[in-house]
């Protein structure tokens, strides 16, 4: 998943920026709200991180200005908005929900505890169960970062991990390989490689071996499907 991380902490940006990616999440980062604006318009993110203290402007109207439509995003209302600040008063915690956050999260805070809140805003389209996701006999879960087919644990790379998640929140539906690279790559991946091509013929040949039935797909023109084994 693809998340746009809004912060002006030179070392809590590359320190997130580490722990979210080997969690297998795709980090931009953001250093002031006009870069954010940028970004977003330009790129559909899952999940927007975002401080309220910015140099430029307050993450609270930056958080308004999406929600209200001010602010174009490419992600439009699907885009979803995690406050982590310093800001701890009741007051402002009820404001930065008011004003359109998903979560409001106060500094300092646990990584583990920022996962975990991650995990439950990526999957309320998805499921309002835990962190594991099922699509037939394959079993997906985040908080551990394991994955199985009908019990067979399955070794996977965090982008194969990244990729089979982004195709198991979606089965039976075809995905483009563009919405892949902008979902979960982030922004210094090149375009104009074969990542996509090259990472999905991997996950397809680990998700199936010996007889077992083929579930990952290629629509030819269009993408990619994950099916249910029947």
């Amino acid at each position: 998943m693809r998340v746009l991380l809004v912060e002006d902490e030179d070392g809590l940006v590359s320190a997130l920026r580490t722990g979210l990616a080997r969690a297998g999440y795709a980090v931009d980062a953001a250093l002031t709200g006009a870069e954010a604006v940028e970004k977003l318009a330009a790129t559909a993110y899952d999940l927007m991180i975002l401080d309220i203290t910015l140099p430029d402007t307050n993450g609270l109207d930056l958080c308004r200005g999406v929600r209200r439509g001010v602010i174009p995003t490419a992600a439009g209302p699907d885009l979803r908005v995690l406050m982590l600040t310093a800001r701890a008063g009741l007051a402002d915690r009820v404001r930065g929900l008011d004003e359109g956050a998903d979560d409001y999260l106060t500094k300092p805070f646990a990584l583990v505890e920022l996962q975990a809140r991650i995990r439950a805003l990526l999957r309320r389209d998805i499921t309002a169960g835990s962190a594991v996701l099922t699509v037939g006999g394959l079993l997906l879960d985040s908080a551990r970062h394991l994955a199985s087919r009908d019990g067979r644990e399955l070794q996977l790379t965090l982008k194969e991990f990244g990729v089979l998640r982004y195709l198991m929140s979606r089965p039976g539906h075809v995905v483009s390989a563009e919405e892949l690279l902008e979902h979960v790559w982030d922004e210094n991946a090149d375009p104009f490689t074969q990542s996509v091509r090259v990472t999905v013929g991997t996950l397809r040949r680990k998700l199936t071996v010996d007889s077992e039935e083929p579930l990952l797909e290629t629509v030819i023109g269009r993408g990619y499907r994950l099916r249910v084994a029947s």
